[in-house]
């Protein structure tokens, strides 16, 4: 039920953004500059099945109207495969595919957006993340290191006089590189793909 209503929020987003005009004018020098944000996969905090403990901040630079960069921090654990889409597999969640413990990861990113059409983005994040390894008794049993991307096509939303804004959006989310699991954790992993689809609604606001 969680997981249809997060599509139909989204989809209610999308379609109230088509009658905006969102991309800030090359001309305009008014724009804020600067923004901070974070993202709806904050509300996974409450899921009742693999609750991530997941924390982001963005602190985002507007270069000109139309490219923008921002830095990402980033702290979430998992017990299953990423390869494994909440959105689309029933096997998220299912106790056959659970790791023999779970991952706890940090990390500092990049991300890039350019805009093409009113507030029609497209968007690479770049995020580097290091790993710890926890087992089913809490004890950490090895550290690991991986890079994880993401490729988005989104659409930002101005709200309140352009003192905030939203980013329905979606993307292709994966691991170009990643260094050996342990034993028990690679089994699982090795299961599934590297990348899956992934909706994305980030939010910030302007100064």
């Amino acid at each position: 039920m969680q997981k249809k209503n997060l599509w139909i929020v989204l989809a209610i987003v999308l379609a109230s953004s088509l009658q905006m005009n969102a991309q800030y004018a090359k001309q305009d020098s008014t724009y804020k500059k600067h923004f901070v944000g974070s993202t709806m996969f904050l509300l996974g905090n409450f899921a009742k099945t693999n609750p991530p403990d997941f924390a982001q901040l963005n602190l985002g630079y507007r270069i000109t109207g139309k490219n923008v960069v921002s830095l990402e921090l980033i702290t979430w654990k998992y017990a299953w495969p990423l390869g494994i889409n909440p959105f689309l597999n029933k096997s998220y969640g299912n106790s056959e595919e659970k790791f023999p413990g779970y991952i706890r990861e940090y990390g500092i990113g990049i991300a890039y957006q350019r805009y093409f059409w009113k507030g029609l983005y497209a968007a690479v994040h770049v995020m580097p993340m290091w790993q710890k390894f926890v087992n089913q008794e809490g004890d950490k049993v090895d550290n690991g290191f991986h890079i994880f991307n993401t490729y988005r096509v989104g659409y930002h939303i101005k709200l309140f006089k352009d003192r905030f804004f939203i980013e329905p959006s979606f993307g292709i989310a994966g691991r170009p590189y990643y260094t050996k699991m342990p034993d028990g954790f690679k089994q699982k992993d090795d299961k599934w793909q590297k990348w899956t689809p992934e909706p994305g609604l980030h939010f910030g606001f302007n100064f």
